[in-house]
């Protein structure tokens, strides 16, 4: 699941980064990117938590005193303070009873591909670091941890460091949000709120800069705000009230104890239930893109199956069902006539068509059963058309759907392919008229068995001056002097044929020929229009653009199938 969510994550970041999102889909796509990033690093925590010590992250606003309160629980001044907003940019950790170089390595995993800086070293045109610094105060309000400061999430700057902030928020096994009562309202602190409520972390709101006399209005504003936006319980309040001659705020001693408490419900035990609920509350956000996508494709599919069935519906109607362009059926009767002897031919006759046999029998005897007849092939020639038109008809198509740029691209894609897509359809249109002449030969072989078993149909052909004029064409047209459309029409051929339909061989004849288009129309099918098909229906799968998700409905359902351990009920949600 942790490599599906960082593709998905990955690409939201490609597509956001081309700006080529319209007003209404850019804010929830940034919204998006930062849950995937604080579940990314949710799910990384989860195998390096087992070596890490209690982790403490104070989170909030610009300007809400996270810092100062920071030294404040840490009795020291470790924490940079500064009046500027966003002074702090980096997550910066403060060991506090425990040795560093028991988990350094394994926070460095879970951080990376962010650095570990002295704090001297940080550079605010680098924010892919953090720091871990040893402190050696004694302070009664913090048990054995690493207490977090971490940059602001809302300022006009805070987009470049939120992966930090968010990288350590999902690393907090407790949250301290600090707000001052000029911010605690605002909708950025409880849309964070909101991202991180699946991770049930044990919660202390601390309020700042507070004055005599606003805490009960700020404390019940505070209970209203957190109820609009979270189903869990109300956590508890600490009023941090401004000291004047210190500037730091001041926690009273009823209150010295309130982290030892919250550490006490930390759950680490109920880290893969947590994950599962974060995937549950956000998936079906996260992967509505990716659904539309593939309706696209699904749509895109049907359409090129639609397509591809008129096409094969117009060669057997206009081809196969036609009875004056169907020609390959005269063609095994012309192979059937070269396989006859005709005694009752003229010695002159007879003398020809040695003359006309002999380079085909060499031919034959050299690998090549026959001429090439495609380039005078009406069947080649419609064959094209509709290669053509199959291309043509889904780029018309195409114009009417122009309600997402994936259908744009595809057009494009489409366009940009016709000419390959022509060309090497084309040649596979040429490679089944050429390997077809076998089931052409074959069939003439069966018409001949069937004719020995009717020796009185067998010899009444041969006597007959049709058969001759017939067998000259057949010869004629294996020499080239004829196309297969003369062939076609040719009157002895016609006559020749209506003789054996109408002879004690007719049913046989007829079955053959119908047994001959459809094998015709399968092979066209399966050699040229399938596979066709197949490259076109994957055409969305390879346009290159950073636009598109570009991720296939395969990837999801295994993603998905990964859902609550895949057991069935954790897609009940879905």
């Amino acid at each position: 699941m942790l490599e599906f969510i960082s593709l998905l994550l990955n690409r939201y970041q490609i597509i956001l980064n081309t700006n080529t999102l319209n007003g209404t889909h850019h804010p929830a796509y940034r919204q998006m990117l930062e849950q995937l990033m604080l579940t990314q690093a949710f799910f990384v925590k989860g195998r390096y938590q087992s070596s890490l010590p209690l982790q403490i992250a104070v989170v909030g606003p610009t300007q809400a005193g996270k810092s100062s309160l920071v030294n404040v629980l840490l009795q020291s001044t470790h924490a940079g303070v500064s009046p500027l907003a966003g002074y702090t940019v980096h997550p910066q950790g403060f060991c506090h009873g425990i040795d560093s170089a028991a988990f350094q390595s394994s926070l460095a995993d879970y951080f990376s591909p962010f650095v570990c800086s002295l704090p001297k070293q940080l550079n605010k045109s680098n924010y892919a670091c953090y720091t871990l610094t040893p402190t050696d105060t004694a302070t009664l309000y913090l048990p054995p941890a690493v207490l977090w400061d971490t940059p602001d999430f809302d300022s006009i700057d805070s987009a470049v460091y939120r992966e930090g902030v968010l990288k350590t928020m999902a690393l907090a096994d407790i949250v301290i949000l600090v707000v001052s009562k000029e911010k605690y309202a605002d909708q950025s602190v409880w849309d964070m709120m909101k991202c991180i409520e699946p991770l049930r972390q044990p919660t202390l709101i601390c309020v700042n800069k507070l004055n005599e006399g606003a805490e009960s209005i700020i404390l019940q504003s505070l209970h209203e705000k957190w109820s609009d936006t979270r189903r869990d319980a109300f956590p508890q309040v600490l009023p941090l009230f401004y000291q004047k001659n210190t500037q730091m705020p001041e926690i009273t001693q009823v209150h010295q104890t309130v982290l030892f408490d919250l550490a006490k419900k930390v759950q680490r035990e109920k880290h893969l239930y947590r994950e599962q609920k974060l995937l549950q509350t956000h998936w079906l956000s996260w992967t509505a893109p990716l659904r539309e996508e593939h309706v696209i494709y699904d749509t895109w599919q049907q359409l090129v199956e639609e397509v591809i069935e008129q096409s094969l519906a117009s060669y057997a109607r206009d081809y196969l069902d036609h009875p004056r362009h169907y020609e390959t059926f005269q063609q095994a009767i012309a192979e059937l006539l070269l396989l006859l002897e005709i005694p009752g031919v003229a010695r002159v006759m007879v003398k020809a068509r040695n003359v006309l046999l002999y380079p085909l029998k060499k031919l034959r005897s050299m690998g090549r059963s026959r001429a090439d007849l495609s380039s005078n092939s009406h069947e080649m020639t419609m064959l094209k058309q509709l290669i053509d038109h199959t291309l043509t008809e889904l780029a018309h198509q195409l114009l009417d759907k122009n309600t997402h740029p994936l259908w744009r691209d595809l057009s494009l894609a489409l366009r940009e392919n016709h000419a390959n897509e022509s060309k090497g359809s084309i040649h596979a249109a040429q490679a089944y008229h050429h390997s077809f002449q076998q089931d052409v030969q074959s069939a003439a072989q069966g018409l001949y068995l069937k004719l020995e078993e009717q020796p009185l149909v067998l010899n009444a052909l041969r006597a007959t001056r049709v058969t001759a004029d017939a067998a000259v064409l057949a010869l004629t047209l294996y020499a080239g002097g004829i196309g297969l459309h003369d062939l076609v029409i040719a009157p002895a051929m016609l006559t020749l044929t209506n003789l054996l339909t109408e002879s004690a061989i007719g049913n046989y004849m007829r079955k053959v020929e119908a047994d001959l288009k459809a094998q015709q129309l399968a092979a066209v099918k399966v050699q040229i229009f399938d596979p066709m098909a197949q490259r076109l229906s994957n055409l969305p799968l390879q346009i290159n653009s950073d636009a598109h998700f570009a991720i296939s409905p395969k990837q999801l359902l295994d993603a998905e199938a990964q859902l609550d351990g895949g057991k069935p009920h954790g897609l009940r949600i879905l």
